[in-house]
């Protein structure tokens, strides 16, 4: 059997790992999140994380960090607000769609 990481792997096809933001982009002992070496080698690794952080665990990623910039001073009031706006916005829609 070929290499499930390797491009002899049909696109189109995913792993049972697909989009699973704390198997592709998990916590590391540091704090910080990162892609692990296994999924470097992945042929889907981009389309994969981008999948991963479009669902509502990986919004909530982008809203922690939002907040971050805010704490740091790298964001401002209305910046922070709309951004957490549209990001409540896209999580409710994915659970919307996800219950139907």
């Amino acid at each position: 059997m070929p290499n499930p990481h390797s491009g002899a792997f049909k696109k189109g096809t995913h792993l049972s790992c697909f989009g699973k933001l704390n198997v592709v982009f998990p916590i590391g002992k540091n704090g910080f999140r990162n892609t692990p070496e296994t999924c470097l080698a992945c042929f889907c690794k981009t389309e994969c994380l981008r999948s991963a952080m479009n669902r509502p665990e990986g919004l909530k990623v982008r809203e922690s960090a939002v907040d971050r910039a805010y704490e740091a001073g790298m964001m401002k009031f209305l910046e922070r607000w709309s951004t957490k706006k549209n990001i409540h916005r896209k999580i409710k829609a994915k659970q919307k769609y996800c219950k139907s």
